[in-house]
């Protein structure tokens, strides 16, 4: 580049600065009442999930798995990297036949390497029935599924959980049985909202 162009681009750069300088943007500084929230509440929800991985029911599909040649690996080696999709129903009891008020969609990833019960969940709590019907809520979390209690964030929703944050506690009511491909978790949801 010439002297010259340097010279002819100090201007023009010092006039582009200048110009965005001047721009102004609008920020609208408003009240909770101003886009209809009221005072905030706590809601807690209770339900049920059966996680079958097998049979015509199927709710919890394997997308992606670790390439390996190994066959004497171990099953925790087996089980880090690999996805899950869900779409698990929402149910008020823990059997088949229990009211649905909901789904569980979503992705679950083995991400322990030396802990195949290790996962890292990012779902959406779909509600389609009663008084949550068409609010959804968002999970995202560590979930180390052989402890007792699991603790996981709840992040946001839509609908009437509009501004939500809070926490799921799960607990495994019916430990997986890969003869039946099952198996039944417990949700306890606690959810600040407007």
């Amino acid at each position: 580049m010439s002297p010259a162009t340097h010279v002819l681009l100090v201007p023009v750069l010092f006039l582009s600065l200048t110009i965005l300088g001047t721009l102004s943007f609008a920020e609208d500084v408003m009240s909770k009442e101003d886009i209809g929230l009221k005072s905030e509440k706590l809601t807690h929800i209770h339900f049920y999930v059966r996680d079958v991985d097998s049979g015509p029911n199927i709710t919890d599909v394997v997308v992606a798995r670790r390439p390996t040649t190994n066959v004497t690996m171990s099953a925790s080696e087996a089980g880090f990297g690999t996805v899950h999709v869900i779409d698990i129903p929402l149910r008020v009891g823990p059997e088949v036949g229990s009211k649905q008020i909901g789904s569980m969609q979503g992705m679950a990833t083995a991400v322990s390497q030396s802990d195949p019960a290790v996962f890292s969940l990012a779902f959406t709590f779909v509600f389609t029935e009663g008084k949550h019907k068409g609010s959804t809520l968002v999970v995202l979390g560590w979930n180390p599924a052989d402890e007792k209690i699991r603790e996981l964030p709840i992040l946001g929703g839509t609908g009437l959980f509009r501004f939500a944050r809070g926490y799921a506690l799960t607990s495994t009511y019916f430990r997986y049985d890969p003869k039946i491909g099952l198996a039944i978790y417990e949700y306890d949801l606690y959810i600040l909202h407007y």
